[in-house]
Order: structure tokens, then sequence, then C-alpha cells
């Protein structure tokens, strides 16, 4: 992992396509959170939703050899939000229909869009940054 702070609000780390990089990255999310004092009322909505982008990253978006940058900014007026960044193709969104109730895969975005109060996908060359937003002030 290399962590590093662009500006006082604004903190990214790039992680390798590997299964520990998801725990990583909610461990580094957690540590940006207390240290914005932002963790407080959706700091456990925030830490799902980055482990589910995280996962959708490595599942779906890290070609071999590669990795994901996760950027967390917090925004003066009080949003808080997560992107995730990866160099693979394909299109995002929320499954359709919604998997069965014993389906083990195909909620993450559904949790996503469940708990934040915003998200969507952007474009990037190679590959797309999927973001969720909360409101956190």
């Amino acid at each position: 992992m290399n962590a590093q702070t662009q500006h006082p609000h604004t903190r990214e780390a790039f992680y390798r396509r590997d299964r520990r990089s998801v725990r990583l990255a909610r461990k580094f999310a957690w540590q940006t959170l207390t240290d914005w004092a932002a963790a407080a009322e959706r700091g456990d909505d925030v830490l799902l939703c980055v482990s589910e982008l995280a996962t959708n990253a490595l599942l779906h978006g890290v070609p071999a050899g590669r990795g994901f940058l996760l950027r967390l900014v917090l925004h003066t007026e009080g949003a808080l939000r997560v992107e995730v960044h990866d160099s693979g193709p394909g299109e995002v969104g929320c499954p359709d229909p919604v998997p069965d109730a014993d389906a083990e895969h195909g909620r993450g975005l559904l949790l996503v869009a469940a708990l934040a109060d915003k998200w969507g996908v952007g474009e990037r060359n190679p590959g797309k940054i999927v973001w969720c937003e909360f409101l956190v002030k």
C-alpha cells in the first residue's frame, strides 16, 4: 500500500490486485474517517461501501498485474466522497433483476445504492471511477 495526503481533506491509497486489499482499504478508510472526526454517524455505512466498491474493483475491474486506487474526499459542505479507480473495462450498474435470496453474489451495488446518499460511475482512461457520497455534517 502506498498512502499519501494531497490536501488536508483528500487522502488516497493504491492497492494491488490481492484479496487482502479489501481489508487494507477498510482499515485506511477507518483511520481517515477517525482523523477527520467523520466516523460517528455514518462510519459503518462508509466502511461497508468501501468494502463493496473495493471488492467489485478486484473481481471485475482490475486486470492482472494492476491495482486500484481508493480516494476519500471530505468537502467543506460536509459531503464525504468515496472513489474507487480501476483500469478495467466494463459497465457498472445495479443488477436487474435483483438476485435471488440464496444467491451468493450480486448485491454489492444494491447495498451501496441503499446506504449512500448518491452514487455513480465516472470515466477514466483506461477504466472507470465508481463513487458514492455521504452527508456527514
